[in-house]
């Protein structure tokens, strides 16, 4: 986490002595919002001011604010209690007692950062920080911290809490990571972890276990996916194909094809289509890039399926194929040309693992 945040980190402080605190970290971290009780505020005129506790972190919590609160953690606690949604959700909160000798960790210190927020409040004032994370305390990997870190999406992230305790009772952990992506993380654990190839051999295996790529399986529950994001499709279609018709589509190829939608990062086509409504609203529905290419660009690329009659329409050979391999700098296709009534899909594997 950079002291830098977005959304702003929230300082609230209760007492007086509080107040000094929370305006030398403040002083300390860019764009921090301090927060005083309204009747402290002539006194703090750098301060916020807030009426009621509650409604402050409501609004912190709608927000996604990290918060430091600089109080007793009971108050904390008592508060928090009716907003907590689930690590994925909720932001980093860290403790302070008003004489600036401990900053705890007290909610999502993985996910959320307060781990590391608590670090950094530490080493801003002189604190120790509390962090009670059964892996930090063992010195043990985070794989919840290390995915995001890597641009990996964790698909299933209630398998995190059977791979930590796996590691804490050093159980071996089965890992598949065919492109080496977590593997120099880990080289410090290589005895906590079995590699094994990227074969349905090893991913019908039950048992605490990490699967990094973008292959679909009927993976066991207990198998952690984190799925980089590699995959570029190359899309086309007629003028005025529906948004629904394109998704169903292309998740039905990836489907067919045994391959991740987490893992897709961009959509992909010629500049003509650019401003077409239905590749648009997949692309923002999905959650991904959405790029095209110029008619000289896609010329230029050597596709297995040519065609005529895009040639005659468009001015290249191919729009789908052309593109897939032109966002992904590949040479290949994962999945060839794919034809509906309305609608043309290729999808390639970015050349380089390490260049989205």
């Amino acid at each position: 986490m950079t002291l830098s945040t977005t959304p702003a980190v929230y300082i609230i402080s209760l007492t007086p002595g509080g107040h000094a605190l929370g305006r030398e970290i403040a002083q300390k971290i860019p764009d921090a919002v301090f927060w005083v009780p309204i009747a402290c505020k002539p006194n703090h005129p750098e301060a916020q001011s807030f009426d009621r506790l509650k409604s402050l972190l409501a609004e912190a919590f709608l927000g996604k604010h990290p918060l430091i609160c600089i109080m007793a953690t009971g108050i904390v606690v008592r508060q928090l209690a009716p907003l907590l949604q689930g690590k994925e959700l909720d932001p980093a909160v860290v403790v302070v007692d008003e004489a600036g000798r401990f900053a705890i960790s007290l909610l999502s210190g993985h996910l959320g950062g307060a781990n590391e927020l608590a670090r950094t409040v530490g080493n801003l004032i002189g604190a120790t920080p509390v962090i009670t994370t059964a892996t930090d305390v063992q010195g043990l990997p985070a794989l919840d911290i290390l995915a995001p870190r890597l641009g990996l999406h964790l698909e299933n992230l209630r398998a995190v809490k059977d791979i930590s305790m796996a590691l804490l009772h050093g159980q071996p952990v089965r890992l598949v990571d065919p492109e080496g992506r977590l593997q120099s993380e880990l080289m410090d654990h290589q005895g906590l972890f079995e590699l094994l190839p990227d074969t349905p051999e090893s991913w019908h295996k039950p048992g605490p276990a990490v699967y990094v790529g973008y292959r679909e399986y009927q993976w066991p529950d207990s198998w952690l996916r984190l799925r980089p994001k590699n995959l570029m499709a190359g899309i086309g279609c007629n003028k005025g194909t529906g948004v629904k018709e394109i998704l169903d589509f292309l998740q039905d190829t990836f489907r067919r094809f045994n391959l991740s939608l987490q893992s897709l990062h961009t959509l992909a086509t010629i500049d003509a289509k650019q401003d077409e409504p239905g590749l648009k609203a997949a692309a923002e529905r999905l959650g991904v890039n959405f790029r095209w290419f110029t008619k000289e660009e896609l010329q230029q690329m050597e596709v297995p399926n040519p065609s005529a009659m895009v040639q005659s329409h468009m001015g290249v050979a191919s729009v789908c194929e052309a593109a897939a391999l032109k966002a992904a700098a590949a040479q290949t296709l994962l999945v060839p040309k794919q034809k509906s009534p309305n609608v043309t899909l290729a999808v390639a594997q970015v050349c380089c693992p390490w260049s989205v």
